[in-house]
């Protein structure tokens, strides 16, 4: 373990001013947020948790495993009142501010005298609570509220949510447990395990953090609670509709798994939830499953993107190397919650590796899935499309885009680490961070164009000279990184697991200078990912590219990219928001010709074209059209 704890910083601390993230920290306050509120209010979300509206329609159940996204909307309420939280951190809006007052209010006045809160039980199914904890999302929607409730506590300072929240908390925690009469149970999808921790990071109730680590040690133990909780219900455990308990990662303690399997969203809450408890209590066990995992999912399951889980009849994964493009499911969620585990990683130990992962994820398969104006979203985000695959408005089951949208809104979160005496950058956006560090009170601000270009400036300032360690990732892309002090050139021999250290005593006025030059590399995959046998992919420090039908005269499946093939970088301003486009010189195979023979005995004659390339993130944006990722390559 790493003797030093990076804590991400409050959202409140860290000031995000960023060519590119700053518009779209805008569009998520906006967009996001008041086309979120307003969909919820449509589908009746908002209703649901209402008290004074009697009659609650009831959905009609999805006919392939009988349930229902209703189940979990207070889920969704609960990210929404999060996404508005962050946002209100940076512009107070006494509107918005109402709105969520009274949802607070609504959710107030549904509480049970015992503290439970859950409004599918109390007006849906009464009497039937805390009875199928493998299916009904329970402690899932509870957690995503214990996260609404702290943010827009750190945001407002309002507690009336937080302690509506603590309540509920209290009645959980006398449900389950191994005292007498408790349940040893745990929910189906993995959420509460990280809020318990987050709400503990506002309290400081030890019992909060305590009730966390529980739910992570009971996971997958034997006599199996979800086999039992089935019998009480009549059910046959081994009716279960996803075959195995690895759809939920309990079929094994979790200290003994070593594959990444399931549920793709889950699988990340629920790595995220170890990671925070390996690190608040030091728990060397906890962490080396976490790196197993994480080895697992590096080498064998990880779309180029950021993207995980090929699958839509589990949302999740399969087998070893299997990552198909156009089928690919890569759920928005799944990229988000790679993002939290990978931050939660560097809280516990400083590896460039983490960093990388967390860098991808967030600029290809997360941010892919939202539309640049905030409003429009992709529940999944294939590496290659025939043009049928669009942006939705609503969806069934609406999770994404609050989900992206409180990534975007807490930025500052994920790109720093404090500890007592050290500062990391994980990651490069301009931003303004205020924190303490050995006991002296710190500004940094950090200015660059990053992702367009790797020149990075930050400016250091405490309040009086003061001695501490500020540790900068080095992407594992950059080959050739340069940096100085005030001027001074400093030697990065000793980059260690791809984090250099300035150690020194620090003055206002003091600058870093960090240049991480951006060349456009080619990406072959394993061998064994079949689907991209003979294919490049393109890639430009984080972002990853992809060619569209709207940019190329030749059909972008006909394309050929060849070896040496020279690609030329050009930032486009009036292109999706101001983009660096990627151009080559390829080969195309004649296409459409007349003749109807479906084969030949020659292969189709090959002609030049002009190959031009956009980052991931910004597809799908113009007229509908076939997309890849993967070229073929010489």
């Amino acid at each position: 373990m790493n003797q030093m704890n990076f804590r991400a910083p409050s959202v409140a601390d860290v000031r995000i001013v960023d060519d590119f993230w700053s518009p779209r920290q805008v569009a998520t306050r906006m967009a996001t947020v008041p086309v979120f509120y307003e969909r919820c209010r449509e589908a009746g979300i908002l209703d649901h948790i209402d008290p004074d509206i009697a009659v609650k329609p009831r959905l009609a159940l999805n006919g392939v495993h009988g349930q229902t996204a209703q189940r979990f909307w207070d889920s969704d309420v609960g990210k929404l009142v999060e996404m508005a939280g962050y946002v209100l951190v940076g512009a107070r809006d006494p509107e918005l501010e109402a709105k969520i007052d009274a949802l607070v209010d609504k959710l107030g006045r549904m509480q049970q005298p015992d503290g439970y809160l859950n409004s599918w039980f109390t007006y849906q199914e009464k009497g039937k609570r805390w009875t199928n904890l493998r299916d009904d999302h329970e402690l899932y929607s509870a957690g995503h509220l214990i996260e609404g409730a702290v943010a827009y506590f750190e945001a407002t300072g309002k507690r009336k949510l937080l302690d509506i929240m603590c309540r509920y908390v209290d009645h959980i925690a006398t449900v389950f447990g191994t005292g007498p009469g408790q349940k040893r149970g745990y929910c189906g999808h993995e959420e509460i395990e990280l809020a318990l921790v987050r709400l503990y990071h506002v309290t400081g109730k030890r019992k909060h953090l305590e009730l966390a680590r529980y739910f992570i040690d009971e996971r997958g133990r034997q006599p199996h609670y979800f086999d039992e909780e089935a019998r009480a219900r009549d059910v046959d455990p081994a009716k279960y509709y996803f075959g195995s308990y690895e759809y939920g990662q309990a079929h094994i303690p979790v200290r003994e798994q070593n594959k990444v399997v399931g549920h793709a969203v889950r699988a990340m809450y629920l790595y995220s939830g170890m990671a925070d408890i390996a690190a608040e209590y030091g728990d060397l066990s906890l962490k080396a499953a976490c790196d197993r995992l994480w080895d697992d999912l590096m080498r064998k399951r990880l779309y180029v993107t950021g993207g995980l889980g090929p699958s839509a009849r589990n949302e999740g994964f399969t087998s070893d190397y299997d990552l198909p493009n156009e089928t690919a499911y890569a759920e928005t969620c799944a990229a988000v919650g790679l993002v939290f585990w990978a931050n939660r990683m560097l809280r516990i130990d400083l590896d460039r590796r983490y960093g990388d992962a967390m860098e991808v994820a967030l600029f290809n398969g997360a941010l892919g899935g939202v539309s640049l104006d905030g409003s429009l979203f992709y529940y999944e985000n294939p590496l290659a499309s025939r043009g049928a695959h669009l942006r939705w408005k609503w969806h069934r089951c609406p999770c994404c885009p609050p989900n992206i949208g409180r990534l975007i809104a807490s930025l500052g979160r994920y790109a720093y680490g404090v500890a007592a005496d050290a500062l990391a950058v994980h990651l490069y956006v301009g931003s303004d961070l205020r924190c303490t560090l050995s006991g002296t009170n710190v500004r940094i601000a950090q200015q660059t164009r990053y992702p367009w270009d790797g020149a990075v400036s930050i400016e250091v300032e405490p309040e009086t000279p003061t001695s501490f360690g500020l540790h900068l990732r080095i992407p594992g892309w950059c080959k050739a990184p340069s940096l100085r002090v005030n001027g001074q050139q400093i030697d990065l021999g000793s980059v260690e697991k791809g984090y250099v250290r300035i150690e020194r005593e620090w003055k206002k006025g003091d600058r870093v200078e960090l240049d991480l030059p951006m060349i456009v590399e080619r990406i072959h995959a394993h061998p064994d990912i079949r689907e991209d046998a003979g294919r490049v992919a393109l890639k430009r420090g984080p972002l990853v590219y992809c060619a569209e039908a709207c940019d190329n005269a030749q059909p972008v499946y006909a394309m050929t990219l060849p070896a040496d093939a020279s690609l030329a970088p050009n930032f486009d301003a009036q292109l999706l928001g101001g983009v660096v486009t990627l151009r080559a010189e390829a080969m195309a195979d004649a296409v459409g010709e007349a003749s109807g023979s479906l084969y030949r005995f020659a292969p189709p004659p090959r002609q030049k074209a002009e190959l031009r390339a956009i980052p991931y993130y910004a597809w799908g944006h113009r007229a509908p059209g076939a997309m890849q990722v993967w070229l073929r390559g010489d």
